[in-house]
């Protein structure tokens, strides 16, 4: 099962994919407001919604991983922070309507076609209207470097499937490209990465 691989990868001392949150997510900071509320998806052991935390945002961090969501915890509270959790399988979670500002979905790579058809959906409808998306994922090309990711071609991205499933948002910033990064043990070396911020 695969959250019993999860758990496996998550029950180590330290931090599978580190505890500094992802750099594309970084370098969109600006677009964040203190306040605001926020989902991040699939968010493992909390890097990441732990930063949108520290920028004063109100953040939900939802994962199927107990083990990810208990370190999710301990890295909020040594880092000061309050960080509410949720433990669901995004397949089945009811997303809600129009409930944040912004969701947050970094390398959420785990499902099928379909599964990830209604992935998008939940968090489109999560979504309040003028509200934000933003999704970085592993390329095709992650097939040759095999720095992190998932081996099969159907779980990744392109431009082109990330503008047909978003098409009725408002696409900001979409970019395929190669970069260096370096989170934890499970992201590590030469990439392949599509970037996405969109509008609802």
């Amino acid at each position: 099962m695969a959250v019993d691989r999860w758990n496996q990868r998550f029950a180590g001392e330290g931090y599978y994919f580190g505890t500094e949150p992802n750099a594309f997510l970084v370098s969109q900071r600006d677009r964040f407001r203190a306040g605001q509320r926020a989902l991040a998806v699939a968010d493992g052991e909390g890097r990441n919604g732990v930063w949108l935390a520290k920028l004063g945002l109100e953040v939900l961090s939802v994962d199927f991983s107990p083990i990810a969501l208990a370190k999710a915890r301990k890295l909020a509270a040594a880092e000061g922070v309050s960080l509410a959790t949720e433990e669901a399988d995004l397949r089945s979670w009811d997303w809600g309507a129009a409930r944040f500002d912004v969701v947050v979905a970094i390398f959420i790579q785990f499902a099928t076609p379909p599964e990830r058809a209604a992935i998008f959906a939940g968090m489109k409808a999560a979504l309040k209207p003028g509200g934000l998306l933003l999704l970085q994922g592993y390329g095709v090309r992650q097939l040759e470097y095999r720095t992190g990711g998932p081996s099969q071609i159907e779980h990744l991205y392109s431009a082109d499937l990330l503008r047909s499933a978003f098409a009725d948002m408002k696409i900001l910033h979409l970019a395929e490209h190669d970069a260096e990064i370096h989170e934890g043990s499970g992201h590590n070396g030469l990439s392949a990465l599509v970037d996405l911020v969109a509008q609802k």
